[in-house]
Order: structure tokens, then C-alpha cells, then sequence
């Protein structure tokens, strides 16, 4: 995949694996809602007018477990130099203190509207006299049923499509209106489609990494050096791990904070069990501050005039040439422009990847059936206590 907004730098080529073409050209030209959520075609269940009288908040809290926040929150982070209002994200069970005497607008977000800790966390910290606003399923639900309680306003969650999967539909775009970003512009489908070098590093992709599950390889080990893409990535990890790890199938996906992780988990990348392969995840930023020449010894006089983001790709580099040295399978990811195009390519990209793979492996990628295991025995040990 090569745009203007983001570069990318696979594995190794191979030559083009003819079912997954045929695979590929089906995913992008079936009725799926995933897909077209990812099209300029998709329809919302909010309209834009409904919006215009919640852009006047400036402080929105998000509750949300899993794809019914980190798609949002992977956008804020990313994009945050873009916003103006404040987004405070309850993605977990823990006590939080929010500030005083603000007035909030609040999120409520979850498919099936009978997610434990969001019902929980939303007991705890919404109340009838703030602006609620519920993105939930058109079914009966806890969560609706609080919201109809309330006589909050409900948003349609579309039932066909997983939390996961959400991001470019009702779930992610509606904290993204409110955000102030423009909507139309994550709908990076239609352009992808016409570019051959899209189709070619999807395959590709999925080529290598099948031969790397083969080979034994199957931890995905994501080196990010970049903090702001931190919950980007959480969301991809979320839509790895969720869609391909069943029936004895998988990728395990890790995060590696870099370059903190040289000094702590950069020997066992280099040197341990040989069952990783990496991406390299980093962006044009300008981290403009510079190395003070006047005290800096002669030792290290190479670091003269130099400003942060030289030294980081520098390590970005040298990490790369001693990846090729010692045959370590990697792939690069280089957002040349942090906008909103740019997170719409990657979060289609990753989405057809992932089914894409999950079509492979002759697994559904939209259902998660051993989740619901923990759910029912959380519930079974809360009644009885």
C-alpha cells in the first residue's frame, strides 16, 4: 500500500497466490456491512442534524469495552492536535475521579446493550440531569432499557456488524463528528479499490504471514514509535486477536513500545525463540527538540545539532538493518501524513487483512464464542455472593 498518506513496506514478494485474489475480490464486492461500512456508501443511523445540538460540549466521556471504544479513542489519540474538546474514555473497572463542575456529554456504547462493565461503569458515573446518549442494538437490552428509563436519546447499533469491526460505522463516527473531524474522509474504500498496489499488499500480507503460522511464527510483535498510535493498536490487536484465535488457530499480537523496548525486550527479539515476526509502526512527527551542542562531550559529539526525530529514526533504521542481518521477518508501516485519510486507509486495510486471513483459515472472523464463557460464570459467582 503506497499513498500519499501512508507507506508500506511488506515482508518479501512472492508470487500472487490466485485463490486469495479470488478470496480478496469476493470480500470487497460482496454485501457484507463490514465492508461498506468501510465505503463512502454506508448509511448512519444519526443524522447530522441530530448531531449539531451536542458540538457544543467540551468535555464527552466514552463507556465502552473493547471495539465500542478503542476504535474512538485510537482516533482521538491520533488526531488529537486536530481537537478541540476533551474526551475522557471508560474503557475499564477502577476508580475514577473526573472533574468537577463540568457539564458532560456522555457515550454509552455497547452492541448488545448487556455488557457487564459498561452497565456497571455507567451506573456509577452518568445521572439523569447530564445529556446521555445510548449506541446500542434495536432489541430489547439493559442498557436501552436504562436509556428509555432516562428518556436519553438511543442511537441504532447496526446488528450486523461486531464491536471490533465498528469503527467506521455509528460507533466510531459519531465521537468523531463530535470531535470536530470530517467523516467523509475515513471512508478511504473507494480509493483503495483503484489502486493495485492496495490489492497487492493485502495478498501479499496474507501470503507471508500463512507461511509464517506455517513455519511456527505466530506472535505478532508491533514495534510502535509512536505514542499516539498506541490505542490505534490496541484496536488492531483487539481485531486480531478476537477474529482468527479459534479452533486451534491464531496470531498472538503484541506491543512493543519503542525504542523504550530496546533496553528491556530487544535481546529476546534478537536472540530468542525464533516464533515472532514484526511491524515496524512509526510517523512523520516533528519532535523539534534539539541536542544542546555546548555541553555535549566530544564522546558523543555525533549527536551534535541533532534533534529528536533524527535520533528516532536513526534507531528506526539501524533496528531495521539488524532485523535483515539476521533474517528476521518484518514489515513497515510509515504514516507520512496524520490525518484523517491516513487512520481510513489503515483501518481498512487491517480489516480486509484480518478477514481476508480468517477466510484462509477457513474460520468465521466475526464471532468471539468463548468470550461468553467468562460472562456467564462472572454472572453465575455474582448471584451467589
Amino acid at each position: 500500500m503506497l499513498t500519499k498518506f501512508v507507506s508500506f513496506r511488506g515482508f518479501i514478494k512472492k508470487k500472487k497466490n490466485k485463490s486469495l485474489q479470488k478470496y480478496l475480490k469476493h470480500i470487497i464486492s460482496s454485501e457484507d456491512e463490514v465492508i461498506i461500512s468501510l465505503s463512502k456508501e454506508y448509511k448512519y443511523s444519526y443524522t447530522k442534524k441530530f448531531l449539531k445540538k451536542f458540538k457544543k460540549f467540551k468535555f464527552i466521556r466514552i463507556f465502552g469495552m473493547g471495539g465500542s471504544s478503542l476504535g474512538a479513542h485510537g482516533i482521538y489519540d491520533f488526531l488529537k492536535y486536530k481537537i478541540k474538546n476533551d474526551f475522557f474514555f471508560i474503557s475499564n473497572l477502577r476508580n475514577i475521579k473526573f472533574p468537577s463542575k463540568k457539564k458532560y456529554l456522555n457515550l454509552i456504547i455497547s452492541k448488545s446493550g448487556n455488557t457487564l462493565e459498561t452497565i456497571v461503569n455507567s451506573n456509577i458515573y452518568i445521572n439523569k440531569n447530564e445529556k446521555n446518549i445510548f449506541i446500542t442494538e434495536n432489541k430489547r437490552s439493559i442498557l436501552k432499557d436504562i436509556g428509555l428509563k432516562l428518556k436519553n436519546e438511543i442511537i441504532d447499533h447496526n446488528n450486523y456488524i461486531g464491536g471490533r469491526y465498528s469503527v467506521l460505522s455509528e460507533v466510531g463516527m459519531l465521537p468523531a463528528e463530535l470531535m470536530g473531524l470530517n467523516v467523509k474522509k475515513f471512508k478511504q474504500l473507494n480509493n483503495l479499490i483503484k489502486n493495485k498496489s492496495f490489492f497487492d499488499s493485502v495478498i501479499s500480507n496474507v501470503q507471508n504471514i500463512l507461511e509464517l503460522i506455517r513455519f511456527k511464527k505466530t506472535n505478532s510483535v508491533i514495534l510502535n514509535y509512536d505514542e499516539t498510535a498506541d490505542n490505534f493498536l490496541k484496536w488492531y490487536q483487539q481485531l486480531v486477536a478476537e477474529s482468527l484465535g479459534k479452533k486451534g488457530n491464531g496470531v498472538f499480537p503484541i506491543i512493543s513500545t519503542m525504542p523504550k523496548d530496546n533496553h528491556s525486550l530487544m535481546q529476546l527479539y534478537l536472540e530468542g525463540q525464533k516464533n515472532n515476526f514484526y511491524t515496524f509502526f512509526y510517523s512523520q512527527e516533528k519532535l523539534d527538540a534539539k541536542i544542546n551542542s555546548k555541553i555535549i562531550p566530544e564522546d558523543v559529539k555525533f549527536l551534535k545539532k541533532k534533534k529528536l526525530s533524527n535520533i528516532l529514526f536513526s534507531q528506526i533504521i539501524a533496528t531495521q538493518n539488524v532485523f535483515k542481518k539476521k533474517n528476521i521477518p518484518f514489515r513497515t508501516f510509515f504514516i507520512k501524513n496524520k490525518s484523517e485519510e491516513a487512520l481510513g486507509e489503515l483501518f481498512s486495510f487491517f480489516v480486509i487483512e484480518t478477514i481476508l486471513l480468517a477466510k484462509a483459515l477457513k474460520i468465521n472472523p466475526y464471532n468471539q464464542p468463548s468470550v461468553e464463557l467468562i460472562k456467564k460464570e462472572t454472572k453465575k459467582i455474582l448471584i451467589r455472593s
